[in-house]
């Protein structure tokens, strides 16, 4: 009985590439001594990966500057004041905001796609930000000459074009992250701000056809960076029955990390609907202890007897580093991680396959 597996996304980078990066901040490294860093890392990262046996793999973000900014970098027409994105640890995030338009990408995810290809014969999926995260780039008091209509209209071209490149590029799938699902919740909770999010990448998603948006997922997590969250307490139950109103073939969702897995399994079950695919995360990319495959085995056929295993995947929590400078995970763990949830998966496989057997 076959469970699919995938990662998220990012890899932690290789020190030497952390501090290249600093360097390069500090023009102390040109550009193509930092390009020779993220080649080396990326060819590391693809050799690792396919150490673990995933059947799916990623170039790890090693030259993304974060998984949310990769569009706009270099952007000359940007501000560094925009949103600010507390977290539970007291440290924050700040997006740009804009300050001219029109909005066009500096930088589209095939971009990563097309070289990691180039190092594998294994299947490579590609994440790209969510056209709702990049609207909070416009600023509240507008922008003279630019309105926000205009800068959705030209968001919404961007972020199709951003996905219908990697699917045109070979893509396994493409994982728009969505990670400020259950952050909206926490700043409205009337839910009203994640029904706009919503409709926005519903919007995007209305462009693809039924079989293209069977290789497109979508990710949620309460974020994980420097071994902290933004929105961890905001429970489910709000997120998932708009969650999967959304037009995407597969969803891949924090879960290792959930207190209370049986009432997340319960939602999931309630609001699950037919042709979605949901990964569960079965490593908590917060913890450092590594889960053994015993353990990842168990907690796939507790969620076997919820939800139909025709539906169900694996994945990890969240991404392992999904901005440039956290060193919170170490990069060994990681994979050792992503080796126990390949094989703990193929152990449920079995078990599962007796049980059919037997029944």
């Amino acid at each position: 009985m076959k469970i699919q597996t995938e990662p998220i996304g990012s890899i932690p980078r290789p020190i030497e590439l952390i501090i290249g990066i600093a360097a390069h901040a500090a023009g102390q490294l040109d550009d193509r001594g930092l390009q020779q860093l993220f080649d080396a890392a990326v060819a590391d990262t693809i050799k690792k990966f396919e150490a673990t046996g995933s059947p799916v793999i990623t170039d790890g973000e090693q030259s993304k500057p974060s998984f949310a900014t990769y569009p706009i970098q270099n952007m000359k027409q940007l501000s560094p004041d925009g949103v600010i994105i507390p977290f539970a640890d007291e440290h924050t995030r700040q997006l740009p905001k804009i300050t001219g338009g029109p909005f066009h990408y500096q930088t589209y995810a095939d971009t990563y796609l097309q070289k990691a290809k180039q190092l594998t014969t294994t299947p490579v999926k590609q994440a790209v930000i969510s056209a709702s995260a990049l609207s909070l780039l416009y600023p509240a008091d507008g922008i003279d000459g630019y309105s926000r209509d205009q800068f959705i209209n030209d968001l919404l071209n961007e972020a199709e074009a951003d996905i219908r490149r990697s699917l045109d590029n070979g893509a396994h799938k493409v994982q728009i992250d969505f990670t400020e699902a259950r952050l909206s919740l926490r700043l409205d909770p009337s839910g009203g701000l994640l029904k706009s999010f919503i409709g926005l990448n519903n919007e995007v998603l209305s462009r693809f056809t039924e079989e293209e948006r069977k290789r497109i997922g979508v990710h949620s997590c309460p974020g994980g960076d420097h071994d902290s969250t933004h929105s961890a307490d905001i429970s489910y139950d709000g997120l998932l029955p708009l969650l999967f109103q959304l037009r995407a073939g597969n969803f891949y969702l924090e879960y290792a990390g959930e207190r209370d897995k049986a009432a997340v399994l319960n939602s999931i079950r309630q609001n699950l609907q037919p042709g979605q695919r949901i990964f569960l995360g079965m490593t908590n990319v917060l913890d450092p202890r590594v889960e053994t495959a015993e353990e990842i085995r168990d907690r796939i056929l507790e969620a076997a007897e919820i939800i139909p295993v025709e539906q169900l995947g694996t994945t990890d929590d969240c991404g392992f580093a999904p901005f440039a400078d956290d060193t919170s995970t170490a990069r060994d763990i990681a994979f050792a991680k992503i080796t126990a949830r390949v094989d703990g998966t193929r152990l449920a496989e079995t078990a599962l396959g007796k049980t059919a057997v037997s029944i």
